[in-house]
């Protein structure tokens, strides 16, 4: 199996994020797994470079995997491209960044007799948010990439995209296609890539879902991310080795922290207004020549 990461950016968390994904699956991988990332910061891991395949990408080749209409989350479809180009015959699984392997990875490999996204987010023609309810108006009952989508094609979560070998380039092609078929027609961008692959994938088999073996806390970021900053602090001033944080990780409590929580809106809100009300004082800084 051939596990992909994509991170782009200066935004430490994202990186900081990757590293304990990384440790979660290197726990258990076999030794003819492996691990690549693609980035255009190769220097956030140099930690991890004997055990990961580290891959630049440059400013131009990531203006490439744009294409023609500059949609930047096409990028992820074209590096699962990439990926299966190199290993037609192997499995290929795609991970944002917050996620994390809790349970035994032979589950998950057992699993990849299907193609598989995290989670069924459910029927586009049924879903209720603003953006969905204005995507399916543009998509229904028309064509793209040959693909009719029609009432029961679903919208999956793509923080999770897993290819089975025999089928993995066709199901990334049509993908491509079906994407920039979407971009062409104007469709609103906000969810086309995570259609496009859901739609591709469904054309070549049943999706499985893979939130039974890979966490996914993208709606729990906030609360994930102070965890793995404590997890890293500790391994800095106690002086752990890569392969210790590993085994730190590997004993992780996955379930202690949520990986879903939803905040209300009048939280929010009421949180803007007592900052409005009661702004920050006495601010003083040092006086440095």
């Amino acid at each position: 199996m051939n596990i992909l990461y994509l991170v782009f950016g200066e935004e430490q968390r994202n990186h900081t994020q990757a590293y304990f994904s990384i440790c979660s699956f290197l726990s258990q991988m076999s030794t003819s797994d492996r691990i690549y990332i693609l980035t255009d910061a190769p220097r956030y891991y140099q930690r991890v470079s004997a055990r990961v395949n580290i891959v630049e990408i440059s400013k131009g080749l990531l203006e490439e995997w744009e294409g023609e209409y500059s949609f930047f989350w096409r990028v992820k479809i074209k590096a699962i491209e990439y990926i299966c180009s190199i290993h037609p015959d192997e499995d290929v699984l795609y991970l944002d960044t917050d996620t994390f392997l809790y349970a035994d990875i032979r589950q998950l490999k057992a699993s990849l007799k299907h193609p598989l996204m995290h989670l069924n987010e459910g029927k586009l023609s049924t879903l209720k948010s603003k953006t969905e309810r204005l995507m399916w108006r543009q998509v229904g009952k028309k064509s793209f990439g040959g693909v009719v989508i029609h009432s029961e094609h679903c919208m999956w979560n793509a923080g999770v995209v897993a290819l089975p070998a025999p089928i993995g380039m066709n199901i990334v092609k049509m993908a491509l296609i079906i994407c920039d078929n979407m971009l062409l027609a104007k469709v609103s961008r906000r969810l086309i890539e995570q259609f496009a692959i859901s739609v591709a994938m469904s054309e070549f088999g049943e999706i499985k879902p893979a939130s039974s073996s890979i966490g996914h806390y993208w709606a729990n970021k906030f609360e994930w991310n102070e965890v793995i900053q404590r997890f890293l602090a500790d391994s800095f001033l106690s002086s752990r080795s890569f392969e210790q944080d590993i085994e730190v990780v590997s004993k992780w409590d996955f379930a202690k922290i949520p990986i879903q929580k939803r905040i209300p809106n009048t939280q929010i809100r009421l949180k803007k207004i007592i900052e409005k009300l009661f702004p920050t004082e006495d601010i003083q800084r040092v006086k440095t020549r």
